[in-house]
């Protein structure tokens, strides 16, 4: 990635944003469609809804099995596999007519984004390190955050011109679009990267990765503040269209003030990596979704007005555009021969403990607090580890100072 190479660079971004995109798309565009997908396999909505959870719970075991066999085998293997698996999936699901089978089709369709997504962050790791690192991830976070926002407008749009299936024939298609982008973009000149042994078994390579006890808090770090951002997503509908009484067409707009808020601290993410090192940035980052997630807190239990509210959830949710991409550069830093299989950890443990908490957070009382409270003691941990992070900065320089 070449100061003198400007169209490489944003070729790159484009090509591996555009792959990371497939994630969003097939969690979000087909949310419009739970109604007509209810009626059409004779089950309710909530039980179409537990496709959502058998997925993040499937993409986690993705990201598991295709990390590490994208340290041994390579990236570009894997990453084709994982597509092929994708689209092949998304046309079964387009053709389903039993719950049971969709549930199966989303599972296997999981299984092959997982191969995808893990891919991405072992990408970048392969090609660039630290601050470099950090800006790519952060300007590959810019494009994908475009893509939660405008996922359901898409489903929308699919349903008014065919029924259901078709927003699954979509994703197929995106699927096979994505290969030419890769093909000759990212694997059009081969990168020479230092490999770990091809005899290495899968579970010595997660036990090295484990071993590694100074990038293991960034994994928590991650689990707490992504687990925010699920816990609203599962919620989101709830909040604003019943507990508030908003449209649809309302619930879309508040829904995307986060998007644009996430879009626009991504952007200042990436300015502010110019001048302050990742981690500091994360920590300003983490401390921001702190007071966010008790502004919250406040709001429920005070019965703020929407919008007083909806600031509150924008300062929290838009804050993962610097958490999530300096979280990244921070742990791949530690795993220059295996990163595939760091990135699979990190991927796998954020949408499994996330996605339990999800699914958990549906035993909670039905009550806006219960929901909010829910989000901060997750914001919490988070927290608890930036908070970590600064004695050890601390630790560090006293022990300097000492010698």
């Amino acid at each position: 990635m070449s100061k003198t190479e400007p169209h490489v660079r944003f070729s790159l971004i484009f090509a591996l944003a555009s792959t990371m995109m497939l994630g969003p798309f097939s969690v979000d565009t087909y949310l419009p469609a739970f109604p007509d997908i209810a009626d059409s396999l004779g089950v309710s909505t909530q039980q179409v809804s537990l496709s959502v959870s058998v997925y993040i719970f499937s993409l986690a075991l993705g990201q598991l099995i295709g990390g590490a066999l994208s340290d041994r085998y390579g990236r570009k293997v894997i990453l084709m596999s994982g597509l092929a698996i994708f689209a092949a999936a998304s046309l079964w699901l387009a053709l389903t007519d039993a719950l049971s089978v969709f549930l199966a089709g989303r599972a296997i369709q999981a299984v092959g984004a997982g191969w995808v997504l893990v891919s991405i962050p072992a990408l970048v790791r392969d090609r660039v390190s630290g601050q470099d690192a950090a800006k790519l991830f952060s300007m590959i976070g810019l494009i994908m955050v475009i893509a939660p926002g405008i996922a359901p407008s898409i489903g929308s749009g699919l349903l008014a011109v065919g029924p259901w299936n078709v927003i699954f024939v979509f994703l197929a298609l995106y699927a096979v679009f994505v290969v030419p982008v890769l093909l000759g973009t990212v694997f059009r000149d081969p990168v020479s990267v230092s490999v770990s042994s091809a005899d290495v078994s899968i579970l010595k390579r997660y036990a090295s990765v484990l071993g590694n006890t100074k990038a293991l808090p960034f994994i928590f770090w991650q689990i707490g503040s992504f687990s925010v951002m699920m816990l609203f997503i599962t919620h989101a509908s709830f909040i604003y269209q019943e507990h508030f009484g908003q449209s649809e067409q309302a619930f879309a707009l508040l829904f995307g003030a986060n998007i644009v808020t996430m879009f626009c601290v991504n952007l200042a993410n990436r300015a502010l990596l110019s001048r302050l090192a990742s981690l500091r940035v994360l920590q300003m980052a983490s401390a921001l979704q702190g007071l966010g997630a008790s502004l919250l807190v406040a709001a429920a239990a005070f019965d703020w007005p929407i919008y007083a509210f909806l600031a509150a959830m924008m300062l929290t949710i838009g804050v993962m555009g610097a958490i999530t991409p300096n979280i990244q550069a921070c742990f791949m830093e530690y795993f220059p021969t295996s990163g595939g299989t760091a990135a699979a950890l990190l991927g796998a443990a954020q949408f499994g403990v996330a996605g339990t908490i999800s699914a958990l957070s549906a035993l909670l009382p039905h009550t806006l607090l219960a929901v909010v409270l829910a989000m901060a003691a997750c914001a919490a941990v988070s927290f608890s580890f930036m908070l970590r992070s600064l004695r050890r900065e601390k630790d560090a320089a006293a022990s300097l100072e000492e010698a």
